[in-house]
């Protein structure tokens, strides 16, 4: 399955409720209200959020009153168009370059959001692209964190380092990096405990775990991504604004893509985090953890050929 296959699967579910309301007005001549609020009812639908609906929506009705033969086609144009200069700046390649230290790579979010799993995914794509990668299992607070991880090691063949139950989750972190610079790996990947923004000794134990590496390499942890799961992704900003200030995150992965995620979300998290999107979880295989592509997104829920009128 090409890249843009797997992008369209994953975000049919939003596509179809778009491309449904764009469809059936397109079917009866010009908009009217009733239109108009069916593609609205859309977007809402497929969790694109209240502030990018209504942006959406004023622009389509603004051209409505400007031109009052305005069609489903011309709606989905003009709504592609919004959602494009929304996404401007969020596209960004994950390029890793042999270093003579090993960079270090955090996945930080709530339990649920699929940490632990696109930990894995992603050491599996960088080692299938050259790279050598190692595994840090420092989710020790949640014994099955551990044990799902070594799972997806032996089942891609991954290195991995990881301590037992109740383990300091920092001394587990220094060891995966002294494991990685003595092997000559260009990436440390580590895989934190799932913790609530609200919890202050989970947060105090993540600030620890930095303070922790930066003994070993005063740039780390060079990279710090939040995982969102996207079908809650609507509601991450206080959550992301405390891991920020704890951490200091550089980046977002949206996962489950392919389950009640609807593909509006990742314009709503956009628009409130500001933070570069580099993956995004379109299925349960390894291959469905791909980068994120603006080009792709919006061809997967605008088509990017004219809606054909409904005979």
């Amino acid at each position: 399955m090409g890249i843009f296959s797997r992008f369209k699967k994953g975000l049919q579910k939003g596509a179809q409720a778009v491309q449904g309301a764009l469809s059936a007005v397109t079917g009866r001549g010009s908009l009217d209200e009733e239109g108009l609020l069916r593609i609205e009812e859309a977007f809402y639908e497929s969790d694109f959020g209240v502030e990018a609906t209504e942006e959406i929506m004023d622009s389509i009705r603004e051209a409505h009153r400007s031109e009052k033969e305005l069609r489903g086609e011309d709606a989905g144009k003009i709504a592609r168009t919004v959602v494009e200069r929304f996404l401007k700046g969020s596209e960004a390649l994950f390029n890793l370059e042999p270093a003579k230290a090993p960079e270090v790579l955090c996945m930080i979010g709530v339990n649920g959001s699929g940490k632990t799993t696109t930990c894995a995914k992603l050491a599996h794509r960088l080692k299938k692209q050259g790279s050598k990668v190692v595994l840090g299992a420092c989710d020790t607070f949640r014994a099955a964190a551990t044990e799902q991880l070594k799972s997806w090691s032996d089942r891609l063949d991954l290195e991995i380092v990881a301590g037992h139950h109740g383990a300091d989750s920092a001394a587990v972190a220094f060891d995966a990096y002294s494991a990685g610079e003595s092997r000559g790996h260009d990436l440390v990947i580590i895989d934190t405990a799932g913790r609530l923004h609200v919890k202050e000794n989970l947060m105090d134990e993540l600030a620890k775990m930095k303070r922790v590496l930066q003994k070993r390499s005063e740039e780390a942890p060079h990279h710090s991504w939040l995982v969102i799961d996207g079908s809650t992704g609507t509601n991450v900003l206080e959550q992301a604004k405390a891991f920020h200030e704890k951490f200091g995150l550089t980046g977002v992965v949206v996962t489950k893509l392919d389950g009640t995620g609807k593909g509006g979300a990742v314009v709503s998290i956009y628009r409130q985090l500001k933070l570069p999107i580099y993956f995004i979880g379109l299925g349960e295989s390894p291959e469905d953890l791909q980068p994120f592509s603006i080009g792709h997104y919006l061809d997967s829920i605008f088509p990017p050929v004219p809606i054909e009128e409904t005979v």
